[in-house]
């Protein structure tokens, strides 16, 4: 809610010129029973038709006047609510940006775009329709008494009878559209999971049995929204029988005020009016505390995410400017362990080894053994939970992060491309390289043969996610997009996993002659992409099992040589 009104005070001219706006719009309303109920007193009664057409023209005007003050409550009222969702957005985006990996992990990708989409929605939804309604149903109420004290007194009872039915029908029906809602997930679930797995059903004769899964699903969301739509259904005839017994009412007291001298005939039109506008005021406010009841929930979720601070916290160290002496070691492990939030086991245990500048590291071990736990440590994506990490010498806990990320590029197994073109993508890292600069890269990625049979070149378009891209390609641009870069350590975390042996041979010679001292980290589970690097780290179960070159390895008759000699038994034996 503080984050909300953080951001409403940015328009908040607006915000008070939306409601101001609406209640001079109801005080024209108001005036229209009133100037109904002199034409029929003084006109009408009277036979006076150039009076009759004098308030005619006034009720035209009222209605002008009226169109106008709401037009322009309406135009304020979206600004205030569209602009300060906006920048709710953007705070939103800029604080989640500055979430370490464990904040993601733990509150989830899918929770955090809901948050940021359908919640922040919620919440324009209700600030608009707050700003516009909330003011609008006490003045119609307080100008009935102007009219008459006891035909306004009926008044005075419908009102709370009819939103007792109005409002005990909501209490009764939001549980169910709630459930409603959550028998719609099932369904909209199985039906994703059917499309998305159409192959699998198929290939295994399942068509059947899904079905009757969807279709007992289907039952329950039918049953949940009949229950539902039965008590809403009593709603419109509750308030009609309450609506037109108050008439009655109004009717049968305005007769004896009119018998008795106290009240004229046109006062009892315009409390009829008053009371038809006090009930389609009724079902507004209806919506609107349902909205801002939806709205505050959102709003609180939103603030959820806000009040959580990242963990990681920076230090200022930036590199140094005269460059790293030469006897300091890139990067190293000092008997680290990890464990990640809510993990009841280490993922990684006593790590400790060094890295010397310009030597690539080979690390390979089987599937969650905690290869990709070691190398994203480097770039600080975790934080060790026992030991250090130093990179050039400085713990990684000291750097800037704007300086740390800057030394460090890692290329996930998974390639992301965004949205855009080929060249947009490349400069991510360096927007100000040159072509020149982009083909070097594209060519030491083995990418350039990608890019040159593209129409557009180096600005073709790429698609979401870069689906227009197949696996391998995607690969290749994201390694060329992290050595355009110009990290002094690089991290390849499985990155070739999609690429064929001879594209996987190619690139690792061609990023042996990069010119500089880049120290390379290969994580693979492929012993040909690690077999030529300066040292090898076998882990097994989150521990350093084995280390030492390809051919110590070898001699060495552990883990490595039984992952070599499984990939290449058909090639005879190791030497």
């Amino acid at each position: 809610m503080r984050f909300l009104l953080e951001n409403l005070k940015i328009y908040r001219k607006e915000a008070i010129l939306a409601p101001a706006l609406k209640m001079l719009e109801a005080f024209f309303d108001l005036f229209v029973p009133l100037v109904t109920a002199d034409i029929i007193n003084n006109g009408i009664a009277g036979g006076n038709a150039e009076y009759i057409w004098i308030r005619t023209g006034l009720l035209i005007l009222l209605g002008i006047f009226g169109l106008a003050a709401s037009i322009t409550a309406q135009y304020f009222a979206a600004k205030a609510a569209i602009g300060a969702s906006a920048s709710m957005r953007k705070g939103l985006f800029r604080h989640i940006e500055s979430f370490g990996f464990g904040e993601l992990d733990a509150l989830g990708t899918g929770t955090l775009i809901t948050r940021m989409t359908s919640d922040i929605n919620q919440v324009q939804n209700g600030i608009n329709l707050f700003l516009r309604l909330f003011l609008r149903s006490p003045f119609i109420v307080i100008m009935a008494f102007t009219i008459s004290i006891p035909a306004a007194v009926c008044l005075l009872i419908a009102v709370p009878l009819l939103s007792l039915v109005i409002f005990g029908i909501m209490k009764l029906t939001r549980p169910r559209y709630r459930r409603t809602q959550e028998a719609l997930d099932g369904v909209t679930t199985q039906v994703r999971e059917n499309l998305t797995g159409v192959r699998v059903v198929r290939a295994f004769g399942r068509e059947k049995s899904e079905t009757e899964i969807f279709r007992s699903r289907n039952h329950l969301l039918t049953q949940k929204q009949l229950v539902a739509g039965r008590i809403s259904a009593l709603m419109n005839p509750m308030t009609f029988v309450l609506v037109n017994l108050a008439l009655i009412a109004i009717l049968k007291t305005g007769a004896a005020e009119i018998q008795l001298g106290n009240l004229a005939q046109g006062n009892v039109v315009a409390l009829v009016n008053y009371l038809s506008q006090i009930l389609i005021e009724l079902v507004k406010l209806a919506n609107l505390i349902v909205t801002v009841t939806r709205a505050l929930a959102s709003a609180d979720r939103v603030q959820g995410v806000i009040d959580r601070k990242p963990v990681m916290q920076y230090g200022r160290a930036l590199p140094d400017p005269d460059g790293v002496p030469v006897n300091v070691p890139a990067v190293v492990f000092d008997h680290v362990s990890l464990t990640y939030p809510g993990a009841g086991a280490e993922s990684l245990s006593d790590i400790h080894f060094s890295a010397k500048i310009g030597s690539s590291i080979g690390v390979i071990g089987g599937t969650g053994s905690g290869k990709s736990s070691l190398v994203n440590l480097i770039p600080r994506f975790y934080d060790a939970s026992k030991g250090s990490v130093r990179v050039f010498g400085r713990d990684v806990r000291e750097y800037e992060k704007k300086a740390l990320h800057g030394c460090v590029a890692v290329v996930l197994q998974k390639a992301q491309l965004f949205s855009g073109t080929i060249r947009s993508n490349l400069i991510m890292g360096r927007p100000d390289a040159t072509d020149e600069e982009l083909w070097e890269a594209l060519r030491a990625a083995q990418a350039d043969e990608i890019v040159k049979h593209k129409a557009r070149g180096l600005d073709e378009p790429v698609e979401q996610g870069g689906r227009n891209f197949s696996g391998g390609q995607k690969q290749r641009l994201t390694i060329a997009r992290a050595l355009i870069a110009q990290p002094q350590i690089l991290i390849l975390d499985d990155a070739a996993s999609a690429l064929d042996y001879a594209t996987d041979a190619a690139l690792r010679k061609a990023l042996r002659e990069l010119p500089g001292n880049r120290t390379v980290f290969i994580v693979s589970q492929r012993a040909s992409s690690v077999m030529a690097c300066d040292e090898i780290l076998v882990l097994d179960e989150g521990r350093i099992a084995e280390h030492g070159t390809h051919q110590e390895l070898l001699r060495a008759d552990g883990i490595y040589r039984d992952i070599y000699m499984s990939q290449f038994r058909k090639a005879g034996a190791a030497g």
